[in-house]
């Protein structure tokens, strides 16, 4: 189970997230509705219910409200279709602009989401950030990967034409050539000099492939990370009160296959004064015990099993620092690359290339929050920019009551003349509604049933 400390931390993640999306998107919009003299009435982040509100005494006396639901936000301009507009505010109003300056008004919330998201790369990029080499760790038998003939240790310098040079960049380019559908070549170094190029031949569907934490499994090979050896044993702990010994190497919790040495921690953390099984390999010999798991201490709700793990990361890990010139240039191409990437993946899940189970809902986005905060603040930047992006494409997405349904509406009645009829304008704001409500609902199904 998940503790109380972890649902917090994912929760106050979460709210800090969406709250300087949201913002950062709303803002977009009123700062360029006040550039062009637009009367601003409301700035809400949130909806519902207000829980707290400021009116400005200057200027157009605007309303700032923190609102009750923290799942979005809007700008409340002066407009003519809502009422009246007295004479003094003649030319202030939203629907009284042309054409160009309201596309610029409503464009701005995304521009805004996609700025914000070139500045936190940069910063992360200038920072300098922990960067995994695309090593090659366990290797499955019977896989694609078996067949290509990939091998432990292999390092992958490139993915077709595009040169990798960390995981995050496989990875990506990975999903990129799977949501095409095409077969691809994996160019490998094996021992440091051995360079091979190795052809992946995809016979089957790749919605398969594309589903969350499907890649890796579905190919057949991991990253590499470092196998879990057992390096010290706390005295008086479980551990030393068991067979366990320096130099074991754990291979299985509670029947659970384990990769990894956090995978290990992970399970173990869950399951407080517990018994546990563990499968562990001595000089070639697989064995087993059952051992009874502490609680960390008092103020914890941690199981503890009392080891440390050798952790040999020299040969795989490196800081990626860049200078400002390149962390500018790759900030701006990661939005680019990310944004169009994120535009292809929705395009595809349309059609049924790519599995559905990729649109995630606030459980899911709150659990990466918590995640990421845990990580580091370079890693939370980095989860802001990449929500930051998906919220700008989604909004520019073509279904009324978003910026981007919007901008299509007002070019259209640019076209004809005249305002659309009210009979139309219910029926697009209806279907508007009806696929935000879909895409809501696969959302959650997501969160609660994947």
């Amino acid at each position: 189970m998940t503790s109380i400390n972890t649902i917090l931390t994912n929760l106050a993640a979460f709210i800090v997230a969406i709250g300087v999306l949201v913002t950062v998107h709303e803002y977009g919009h009123f700062i360029v509705g006040k550039l062009f003299n637009v009367k601003v009435l409301k700035f809400s982040i949130g909806f519902g219910r207000s829980i707290y509100s400021y009116q400005s005494k200057i200027g157009d006396k605007t309303e700032f409200r923190l609102s009750l639901i923290p799942l979005g936000g809007y700008v409340q301009f002066l407009d003519g279709r809502n009422g009246e507009i007295e004479p003094k505010e003649d030319g202030r109003a939203f629907n009284q602009q042309s054409l160009l300056v309201k596309i610029a008004i409503l464009f701005a919330g995304p521009m805004f989401n996609f700025i914000f998201a070139i500045l936190a790369y940069f910063i992360v990029f200038s920072n300098g950030i922990p960067t995994m080499k695309p090593i090659i760790g366990e290797v499955v038998e019977n896989s694609y990967a078996y067949s290509a003939g990939i091998k432990y240790g292999d390092e992958i310098i490139s993915i077709d034409d595009k040169k990798i040079e960390d995981w995050e960049t496989a990875v990506t380019s990975l999903l990129k050539t799977l949501v095409d559908k095409k077969d691809f070549d994996l160019g490998i170094k094996r021992d440091d000099s051995y360079e091979k190029v190795l052809t992946f031949s995809i016979k089957e569907e790749t919605s398969y492939l594309t589903e969350p934490g499907s890649l890796f499994s579905g190919l057949g090979f991991y990253p590499w990370q470092p196998p879990p050896v057992i390096s010290e044993i706390v005295y008086d702990s479980p551990a030393d009160k068991s067979n366990l010994m320096k130099g074991d190497r754990i291979v299985s919790v509670n029947s659970i296959n384990t990769r990894s040495i956090q995978e290990i921690i992970n399970i173990i953390s869950e399951r407080p004064s517990q018994k546990i099984s563990l499968e562990y390999i001595r000089n070639g010999v697989l064995m087993s015990e059952d051992i009874t798991l502490d609680q960390g201490n008092e103020n914890s709700n941690r199981g503890f099993l009392g080891v440390a793990f050798l952790r040999d990361y020299e040969n795989y890990w490196y800081i990626n620092r860049l200078d400002l010139s390149d962390s500018l240039n790759k900030s701006i191409s990661q939005t680019w690359s990310t944004a169009g990437f994120t535009v292809t993946m929705l395009f595809k899940m349309i059609s049924g290339d790519v599995s559905t189970k990729n649109i995630s809902g606030p459980f899911s986005i709150a659990k990466y929050a918590g995640i990421s905060v845990n990580a580091g603040f370079n890693q939370f930047l980095k989860f802001l920019a990449l929500i930051s992006i998906s919220l700008g494409v989604i909004n520019l997405f073509p279904i009324p009551m978003l910026d981007g349904g919007q901008i299509i509406q007002f070019v259209f009645e640019s076209l004809k003349g005249s305002p659309l009829s009210p009979r139309i304008e219910q029926l697009s704001q209806q279907f508007g509604i009806m696929a935000i409500m879909l895409l809501m609902s696969i959302a959650f199904y997501n969160d609660l049933f994947s």
